[in-house]
């Protein structure tokens, strides 16, 4: 039978220039297969990586009473990861490329890039100095310093992957830790019950993924992202369905990973059972791991399938923020009900706006993405400040309910005006003008996309939101009810008398004055938004 001749390699606007990259020739004038790595582009993760191994054999032969080093060499591992992205400011690096077209490799360190690596070390590190003390008391350190860094070098590694292979492997050096970081509070059955839904539900997306790549893989014959955007162009008619199935089935998997709906039941459930610092990392660094995902195989890998997945992720949008307002909504009318559970809501609708710039994308440019980084940028910060300063509530109540934080400025009053600020910023209001920003921002690319219905279901759940946001706010400021006035009294004289540990106060505090200097120059994400990020 005779074989169609191999279709010629159409250059994406994703490719970057190389540097650095050298191929061996032989004698006879064919290309080698050995090839220069270039180790400064992949330094970040790598160094990730290598401490999570150290830390991890430290842990056989540190004594008990030294094992908070341990987490003092993560932290320190995660701020040189940080440094490692210095030198890569001016992005397109490339390397794992095929020696027949060095056009076309697996690991791309863009704009792109470096901007998610940034956020995802950030909130890595984050949640470390938030676990410092429970893994002094209540965890088992070795392991969560390993699974954390594990985690993070996954999540690191994966906005820099250009093909499919590398793409779901970072994916799940990502999740598998996780996994294990939400039960790892022994006999514990929140926590045991969380994990075990996390675990399922992530499974089901990456079986989901993994057939729709290898669907994808048996319609265009490459994993490389610019590749099989050539190859879709170009699909032979009897593989057309094949092609258009792997594609929905590629996007259904990382939908999981966003917590979009109907794919985001494992959420309230994981957030609570979880470690604070964990639900935290989950609601930041797994979002971005999920979003990193679409933005690649959409922008870069599907875009000639736009016709598609342009209005699904528009669908989703809408259904995922309102859902999760409305879920929010009921929360907050009960008091009793815990404050992580309501975060968790809060945010699933976060991830309905993150998605509307996705959605806009199919229909205007790929300049849209940038809104969904500079949203996300926003999110990161405010969202784990408010983990941060509930790490602190749960410290004299254990049960973290919206009626915990009543009366918080009469005990705490930079904490209270710090979780405050936070609040605001995820309603949009001043003064946290980033996130009004942000906001803006996400709405505008919609409209500018012509999804004007998409803006107007937006611009209803940011009303619903205000309401819940706005009334965990004014709590912070009540004076403590009087039959439990006693109580608010005991609850005060443990507080002053245990304290705030060093590393908690240090995230809140950074958390806090971060938000407020993007406030006041909201330029330095924004700018994300009129930017091309590939």
């Amino acid at each position: 039978m005779a074989r169609d001749p191999p279709r010629p390699h159409r250059p994406g606007r994703a490719e970057a220039p190389l540097r650095r990259q050298v191929v061996t020739v032989a004698a006879d004038g064919a290309n080698s297969l050995v090839q220069s790595v270039d180790w400064a582009a992949i330094a970040p993760p790598t160094i990730t990586a290598v401490v999570a191994l150290v830390v991890l054999v430290a842990d056989l032969f540190v004594a008990d009473r030294r094992k908070p080093l341990l987490g003092v060499v993560a932290i320190a591992g995660l701020v040189v990861s940080m440094a490692a992205l210095l030198p890569l400011r001016d992005g397109d690096r490339s390397t794992f490329c095929l020696t027949d077209n060095p056009g076309v490799c697996s690991y791309t360190a863009d704009q792109f890039t470096l901007v998610i690596q940034f956020l995802v070390l950030g909130g890595a590190l984050l949640t470390a100095l938030l676990s410092l003390r429970d893994t002094r008391d209540k965890l088992p350190a070795g392991e969560f310093w390993f699974l954390l860094l594990s985690s993070a070098a996954g999540a690191a590694l994966l906005p820099a992957s250009r093909d499919l292979a590398t793409l779901v492997v970072a994916l799940e050096v990502a999740s598998l830790p996780a996994f294990a970081l939400v039960g790892l509070k022994r006999g514990d059955r929140f926590s045991s019950e969380a994990a075990l839904k996390f675990f399922l539900s992530s499974v089901a997306a990456t079986a989901v993924t993994l057939l729709g790549v290898s669907f994808v893989y048996a319609a265009t014959g490459t994993l490389h992202l610019t590749q099989v955007a050539a190859g879709l162009e170009d699909v032979p008619g009897q593989l057309d369905t094949l092609a258009k199935a792997g594609v929905a089935l590629t996007l259904v998997g990382f939908a999981f990973k966003t917590a979009a709906v109907p794919f985001h039941f494992w959420v309230p459930d994981t957030y609570v059972g979880a470690p604070l610092p964990i639900a935290g990392y989950l609601s930041v660094v797994g979002k971005a791991v999920g979003f990193t995902g679409l933005i690649l195989v959409t922008v870069i890998a599907f875009p000639g399938y736009a016709d598609i997945w342009g209005p699904a992720m528009a669908v989703l949008a809408a259904l995922t923020m309102t859902a999760g307002n409305v879920a929010a909504l009921r929360q907050s009318a009960s008091r009793t009900w815990s404050a992580v559970r309501l975060l968790a809501w809060s945010s699933v609708a976060q991830a309905g706006y993150l998605l509307v710039p996705i959605a806009a994308a199919a229909y205007s440019s790929d300049h849209q993405i940038g809104a969904t980084v500079a949203y996300a940028l926003m999110y990161a910060v405010v969202n784990l400040g408010a983990f941060a300063v509930a790490a602190v509530v749960a410290r004299t109540r254990p049960l973290n309910r919206i009626s915990d934080y009543r009366g918080l400025y009469a005990r705490r009053p930079l904490v209270a005006l710090a979780m405050g600020f936070f609040l605001l910023c995820l309603a949009g209001l001043p003064p946290g003008i980033v996130g009004l920003f942000a906001k803006v921002t996400v709405f505008s690319a919609a409209v500018d996309a012509g999804l004007g219905w998409l803006a107007v279901v937006m611009g209803v759940n940011v009303v619903i939101a205000l309401y819940y946001y706005l009334q965990w706010t004014a709590i912070l400021f009540r004076a403590p009810e009087p039959a439990t006035a006693d109580e608010e009294a005991e609850t005060a004289a443990e507080d002053t008398r245990k304290g705030i540990p060093a590393p908690v106060t240090v995230a809140v505090a950074l958390t806090a004055a971060v938000g407020v200097v993007l406030s006041g120059y909201p330029q330095l994400v924004l700018r994300f938004a009129a930017e091309s990020l590939f």
